[in-house]
């Protein structure tokens, strides 16, 4: 008796504003469809999920949720041109291997709680349907020619939302017999195709994100139920020498230079430290611990690796990036020509924006290995910011 859930988001949102779709803005700093999807990795009566996205829209679903740990199955299915079409096409993706029951719900519904779902899943034992819904306790006014109209009983009415779920086989069965591509929602499609859908009640956190002040609304919902934070910080040193070569990796960018490092991957200093740094906040131990020089498999490896595993890491703890600080320690080649290319290599391999990177140099006078130019040494910083344990 599984569970599935089909989380649509192929729509345009043209009601949100300039910019892309709503469910690939950030509130809190992510997307609302990856908090939406979360949501369901979350629930424990979900079982699996399916994504319906617009055929356009699939880089920008692997970015919005780049740093959320997947841990059920998921599929991702092209959809329609109306959002009744993009339904029908994800459950017909499930039936390949069909559930008993599945939750239909819009992606910028990111506040769905536990309480909800498990609610419209339970319903499903007794009703071929269940759609998540709030009763009406406003007062409701026709209006008449810009002013109040007359009242408009409100008793018996609901305010749907989603999810609405359904016993499988049926809904898919009402999908396939509709033939209004505008019908909308599933409930309805369910109730023309003579199916009984329970009201389950749901949420006023519940809410669709549509307009652009629901963004902020958003913002704040997300600092009401926001767990104490902390800040952590890492440092992380790393040096190389030089051997036979004509260039240098630094900072994850090819440096022309009369040699190149001696070193089990591409020796780049700077990536290495500010990987030590990232893994020194979360006291997840150091580089050599994650990517052993032993091992083959990271023999003349690009470090960008490393960095960008670091900061999965971080973001499967709920930390994120504050800042990336490093110092590049040498005589030669020069820094200062590259420096603006380093900071912008190191924010993409991080997924931060370039300002909250840092990179510097300096001489040690001729003193020392690095004043003998016998190769760069790199110290780097960084500091993350995450839930309290």
């Amino acid at each position: 008796m599984t569970t599935a859930a089909l989380i649509v988001a192929a729509g345009r949102g043209r009601r949100a504003g300039d910019g892309p779709p709503k469910q690939y803005r950030p509130i809190g700093g992510r997307a609302v469809v990856a908090r939406t999807l979360e949501r369901f990795l979350a629930a424990p009566c979900i079982d699996r999920i399916a994504v319906v996205l617009h055929p356009d829209d699939r880089a920008l679903f692997g970015e919005a949720i780049r740093h959320t740990a997947i841990s059920k199955p998921l599929a991702v299915v092209d959809g329609g041109a109306e959002r009744a079409d993009s339904v029908r096409l994800g459950l017909e993706a499930l039936a390949d291997d069909p559930p008993a029951k599945v939750l239909i719900h819009d992606a910028a519904r990111p506040f769905v709680s536990d309480r909800v779902i498990a609610a419209v899943v339970a319903a499903l034992d007794e009703h071929p349907g269940a759609c998540a819904s709030i009763p009406i306790v406003d007062a409701l006014r026709r209006e008449a020619d810009g002013a109040c109209g007359p009242l408009i009983p409100r008793e018996g009415v609901w305010r749907a939302q989603t999810p609405q779920g359904f016993r499988f086989d049926a809904i898919l069965a009402a999908h396939r017999a509709n033939d209004d591509p505008r019908a909308p929602d599933d409930a309805e499609i369910a109730r023309r195709a003579g199916l009984p859908v329970a009201l389950v009640e749901s949420e006023a956190d519940n809410f669709k994100i549509t307009r652009p002040g629901d963004f902020e609304r958003a913002e704040r919902l997300l600092r009401a139920e926001a767990p104490t934070m902390e800040t952590r910080f890492g440092t992380g040193f790393d040096v190389h020498r030089f051997g036979p070569g004509d260039h240098v990796m630094l900072c994850g960018v090819r440096v022309p230079h009369e040699r190149g490092f001696v070193a089990h991957s591409d020796g780049d200093v700077a990536l290495h430290a500010l990987t030590d740094a990232v893994l020194g906040a979360l006291a997840l131990g150091d580089i050599g611990r994650w990517f052993p020089p032993s091992d083959p498999e990271w023999r003349g490896a690009s470090s960008d690796r490393f960095l960008r595993h670091a900061v999965d890491l971080a973001a499967e703890r709920g930390f994120r990036v504050v800042n990336l600080d490093v110092t590049l320690l040498c005589e030669r080649p020069k820094i200062g020509p590259h420096a603006e290319a380093m900071r912008a290599r190191v924010a993409e391999i991080a997924g931060v924006d370039v300002a909250r990177v840092s990179v510097k140099a300096t001489t040690t006078e001729g003193l020392g290995f690095t004043g003998r130019a016998e190769g760069i040494a790199a110290q780097a910083a960084a500091a993350l910011v995450g839930p309290t344990p």
